[in-house]
């Protein structure tokens, strides 16, 4: 990889750090590693807000269940921004998804987007994993007409697993160049993030950023 190449993957990097057990030294070390790396921006938990670099900041919201009420991602999003958020990824409740309860869906993305409106950006969790495909091409259409900026993947905590090409590809199909799509969870080399770029993502969520950049494999996130 060269150094125009790597900085380019790079650039669609979210600087991953959302282990439960995660001190504000360790987000500390994150903020400066994803600005040595020249990643896109750091995603950390809303808890460790506000921080401090020249990265974008993005964060999480009912994360990572997805099973909190409505109102309650919405305060989580809207404080979130408050204390300077750039973007924010939600978990969409999953389970309504699964029962075809789609106007409900569309309800409280919508509410997450009236509390943290444009500039935020807003992406929405799908857990692409747990889904049948006919549910992803329905949840990424609801995403689309709450006003989301994204659809992503993974929590990178569900059993079901992570993100594939297949998905990655069936969601940029369902939005086309509308929405942007995040792929993460499970992405440990760089193949495997060049080939999710490749089905379609134009954002990355990782936690092993460094390793994957220089060719390694990495773990977590």
């Amino acid at each position: 990889m060269t150094t125009s190449d790597r900085a380019q993957l790079a650039a669609l990097i979210d600087h991953t750090l959302l282990k439960p057990e995660a001190t504000r030294n360790d987000v500390t070390a994150l903020l400066r590693e994803a600005e040595d790396l020249g990643t896109y921006s750091v995603c950390i938990s809303p808890s460790m807000l506000p921080v401090r670099t020249t990265v974008k900041v993005a964060t999480v919201c009912g994360f990572p269940s997805g099973q909190h009420a409505a109102a309650i991602k919405a305060a989580e999003a809207a404080d979130s921004v408050a204390k300077g958020a750039d973007e924010v990824d939600m978990v969409l409740n999953v389970g309504l998804a699964r029962a075809a309860a789609y106007a409900d869906v569309e309800d409280e993305i919508r509410a997450v987007r009236e509390a943290a409106p444009a500039p935020a950006v807003l992406k929405v969790i799908i857990e692409s994993a747990a889904l049948t495909d006919e549910e992803i091409v329905a949840v990424c259409e609801v995403a689309e007409r709450a006003g989301a900026d994204f659809v992503k993947t993974s929590t990178g905590f569900h059993p079901a697993g992570g993100a594939t090409e297949h998905a990655v590809q069936l969601m940029r199909r369902t939005v086309g160049d509308r929405l942007g799509v995040k792929a993460s969870g499970g992405i440990r080399t760089r193949e495997a993030a060049e080939a999710m770029v490749a089905a379609g993502a134009s954002r990355l969520g990782l936690s092993s950023s460094r390793a994957i950049l220089e060719g390694g494999t990495g773990s977590g996130y």
